[in-house]
């Protein structure tokens, strides 16, 4: 059970630190907390494998830190404190924010991101979710779980036959003889039997009270807390109990084909989300009641992948193009392709065909090469020779990058290669 600590929720951005002092208190780029929060998340990253989201540092005014690293989402330990980790967005438009605001606003942005993911629930993030930006992102998924729910409940909850024993005064179902003789050598009026039973006390219906009863101990939002009580007594009504093995029932539900079960499939994905910590990376641990964190390079490729898409200028996009090969081994055996090319990006206009790759690095256009990787331009470069060959079409390069106040223009390089391909370098706008 989660206590009710009085740090409720804190905000850090990526690379953002946590120090130790006296009183637990939320500051414009850091956290403080007492000693015993602190050494709680400390001893998640020696002893839980926690290092590669926080690691252990020193900061001259502050002493031993805690300090984040590039993964996005949030913690929830068991004491009841709850660390939320945004990415860190330079917009001009924020500069005159105050704090509070600052973190609402990028708040928002991150969820829009998030929304593009892959086989993702939060895909139905809505208008009315993200009016609910205030609440940390825990509370809000919490409130998207409860949404779809409300959607599958006015659908109606499924029931699924199931095998039963029973010892009972009438005849049902297929009587086991060496159960009835070992039950009712004296109760003759008895049977032992098996039978069928068409019950609500199915896999997808029990991992959904599972989800509930986590959700009930996570939560600390009143109307969440609320709408999640409500439903875990309408369970308990149907005769609907958690699940005794997690991964056994999301087994079963993955192998059944059963199209009158398609209105399960989102509120499945958020029971994963929940009951398995289904994100990039998971945690588990003696200390964590609930973590979810995205590496937020993932993020910003899916969300600039996802933007493109949407872009009038292309008339195909491909995300992750994995067609061709740098290279081939050939023998008097076999020939085999080497080093696939993934480019994050595929797209084609008219004649011409753009690679483009997204990076989640901060750029200087005062600095040599503009901060750019020279591995990544090579790369691009190295993608170019490829498709032109296997495709017999000029191609265009792109990386993408956050927009900042040190990168704001486009820039554009060609490269020395014999056909001088075009390299973009482009600020990508968080902001809009």
């Amino acid at each position: 059970m989660l206590k009710n600590h009085k740090s409720k929720n804190f905000v850090i951005t990526e690379y953002g630190f946590i120090a130790k002092r006296m009183e637990n208190k939320q500051e414009d780029d850091h956290i403080i907390l007492k000693k015993d929060l602190f050494d709680s998340l400390k001893l998640c990253i020696l002893k839980e494998g926690y290092d590669d989201f926080l690691t252990i540092s020193y900061q001259k005014n502050h002493g031993e830190i805690l300090k984040a690293k590039n993964y996005v989402g949030l913690i929830q330990m068991k004491n009841g404190l709850t660390i939320e980790i945004l990415p860190k967005i330079h917009n001009n438009s924020f500069k005159d924010l105050k704090p509070n605001e600052r973190i609402i606003k990028t708040r928002k942005i991150f969820l829009k991101m998030l929304k593009t993911l892959k086989d993702s629930p939060f895909k139905k993030l809505n208008h009315s979710n993200l009016k609910s930006e205030n609440l940390p992102i825990n509370e809000i998924f919490i409130k998207m779980f409860l949404d779809e729910l409300d959607v599958l409940y006015k659908k109606g909850l499924k029931s699924d036959y199931k095998t039963v024993e029973k010892n009972l005064n009438v005849l049902k179902g297929r009587l086991k003889f060496k159960e009835n003789i070992k039950h009712n050598y004296i109760h003759k009026e008895r049977f032992f039997v098996e039978y069928d039973e068409f019950i609500k006390d199915m896999p997808e219906n029990r991992l959904i009270k599972s989800t509930l009863n986590l959700l009930n101990h996570i939560s600390k939002n009143p109307q969440n807390l609320k709408r999640i009580n409500e439903y875990i007594h309408i369970f308990k009504i149907n005769e609907v109990y958690r699940s005794k093995n997690v991964e056994k029932d999301f087994k079963y539900c993955k192998n059944k084909n059963n199209r009158l079960m398609t209105h399960y499939s989102n509120i499945m994905n958020y029971c994963n989300v929940f009951l398995k910590n289904q994100s990039f990376s998971s945690f588990k641990g003696s200390k964590v009641a609930f973590a979810l964190l995205y590496p937020m390079e993932k993020v910003f490729e899916s969300y600039v992948t996802h933007s493109v898409k949407k872009m009038d200028k292309f008339d195909y996009v491909n995300a992750q193009h994995s067609k061709y090969h740098l290279a081939r081994f050939e023998d008097e055996n076999s020939c085999k392709n080497l080093f696939k090319l993934r480019p994050d990006v595929y797209a084609e206009s008219e004649d011409i065909i753009y690679l483009l790759d997204a990076k989640w690095k901060l750029l200087d256009v005062n600095a040599p090469n503009f901060g750019v990787s020279q591995s990544d331009a090579y790369q691009l470069l190295s993608y170019a020779k490829i498709y032109e060959n296997k495709c017999g079409k000029p191609v265009k390069l792109g990386l993408i990058y956050p927009k900042t106040d040190k990168f704001v223009d486009k820039k554009y390089l060609t490269c020395n290669d014999c056909n001088n391909v075009e390299l973009i370098i482009y600020p990508f706008d968080l902001g809009n």
